[in-house]
């Protein structure tokens, strides 16, 4: 590591887990961070979430073993994960969840977790804070109350919406259909004991996944059964259900689930019977950008303002945290006179792997509703053209890797800065 110690000073835009994991980096880098948050509270938001190793060696050398064991334990504590047959459940694939995404827990009790690291470590959170303007070139934001705060650098953590992402683009990046749609259910699974036919997904902490034509159901059942959650991914073929609507609390038609699952294996549509309500996620995306970092090269974005994952690539959480270590090693590693060169070195050590690991999230949607089309009358399935493969992920140690390798990446952004010519991400 360099041994530039002057601290530098960061701003933090958004207390999310993505906000959350950088502001932790930064400070354990030794920098000065403060994070903004619009919301005056938070709220239990969500429902299954996944925090896969690459993320998890990383939370635990920032905010130590009692941290780590706390993201432990929120998750999912099986061994295994199954994938099954859509119309009758028979077992097609059986692999270790770990493969899947890492562990899985309710993303409330993982912000939650991380909200008190960030509060332990001394960050300061202001909450009740909304940034309405930017300056890039000082760099500094403007509140709503209309106060001003300066840093060296603002960090835009702000989210699929991220208002620091139209900074960094030059306009407004209106999201696309991904042509896919979620129906989400998180409730206590107690009542489903009663139930024979769905008593085995609720008296244990279990996955199970069913794949069928252009749909899967994922059902994740937490702390021995107390807590159920099911997804169902479908593909949209209705102009109508096209049409972009991008809100995480949209109610969904229950009548409409229950005619999708018609089909399915009774035991678990059983679970979807007993369900009372449901949300409607239409699953939007946003093309690749070509930099992750304004033209003053001061304001630098991490997680979904630049990186958002579909939910069957398992990693959005966890690349946001490796985003955030990646750019606090480079700031150290450049130090505060050279900020510049610490974010034109991160978003280029960034890319590629984000976008193999988004890729990851659009193969298995494709090999899962894939998979039984086709299919000769009592044809088998490979196994593994079922399996997720997300392994190769675990191993990589970001701040690791950032250190490797900054000599060379830094080497070319310097001569890019000199020059003027920044080359583009894509």
């Amino acid at each position: 590591m360099s041994k530039n110690t002057e601290q530098i000073k960061v701003i933090v835009i958004g207390a999310g887990l993505g906000g959350c994991a950088t502001a932790l980096a930064l400070k354990h880098h030794g920098h000065e961070v403060v994070v903004f948050e619009r919301l005056k509270q938070f709220k239990r938001l969500g429902d299954s979430l996944g925090f896969g190793e690459n993320a998890l060696k990383l939370l635990d050398r920032w905010g130590g073993k009692e941290l780590y064991h706390q993201l432990t334990s929120i998750g999912n504590q099986a061994e295994d994960m199954q994938i099954r047959r859509w119309h009758d459940g028979k077992i097609l694939a059986q692999q270790p969840l770990m493969d899947m995404a890492g562990y899985i827990g309710h993303r409330g009790d993982y912000h939650e977790a991380l909200l008190q690291a960030v509060r332990d470590a001394g960050i300061e959170i202001r909450t009740g804070c909304e940034v309405v303007a930017f300056d890039e070139d000082a760099p500094s934001v403007t509140l709503a109350d209309g106060g001003v705060e300066t840093a060296d650098l603002i960090v835009g953590a702000d989210g699929i919406k991220s208002r620091a992402r139209e900074l960094v683009l030059g306009f407004t990046d209106a999201p696309k259909s991904s042509g896919y749609s979620c129906w989400r259910a998180y409730f206590p699974g107690e009542h489903l004991r009663e139930d024979p036919r769905c008593r085995d997904f609720v008296d244990h902490d279990c996955v199970n996944i069913w794949i069928g034509d252009d749909t899967h159901l994922v059902q994740n059942t937490l702390r021995g059964g107390k807590e159920f959650n099911w997804i169902i991914t479908r593909k949209l073929s209705d102009e109508k259900d096209l049409e972009i609507k991008e809100s995480w609390f949209q109610d969904g038609d229950m009548d409409e689930v229950r005619e999708h699952i018609r089909t399915l294996d009774p035991r678990i549509a059983a679970a979807l019977e007993n369900t009372e309500a449901c949300l409607d996620w239409k699953i939007c995306y946003r093309d690749p950008i070509p930099s992750w970092v304004s033209k003053s090269h001061k304001v630098a974005l991490v997680g979904d303002s630049c990186h958002p994952h579909l939910p069957t690539s398992a990693q959005g959480a966890s690349q946001a945290t490796e985003s955030g270590a990646v750019l606090a090693v480079c700031l150290k590693l450049a130090g505060k006179g050279n900020v510049p060169l610490a974010t034109r070195t991160y978003e280029k050590l960034r890319f590629a792997r984000t976008r193999l690991s988004q890729g990851n999230g659009e193969d298995l949607r494709d090999r899962w509703h894939n998979a039984l089309k086709n299919l000769d009358q009592g044809g088998e399935i490979d196994p593994e053209s079922v399996k997720m493969r997300n392994r190769w992920l675990y191993a990589y140690d970001a701040e690791a890797d950032a250190n490797l390798r900054w000599a060379e990446v830094s080497k070319q952004v310097a001569e890019e800065l000199r020059t003027g010519k920044i080359t583009p991400l894509c």
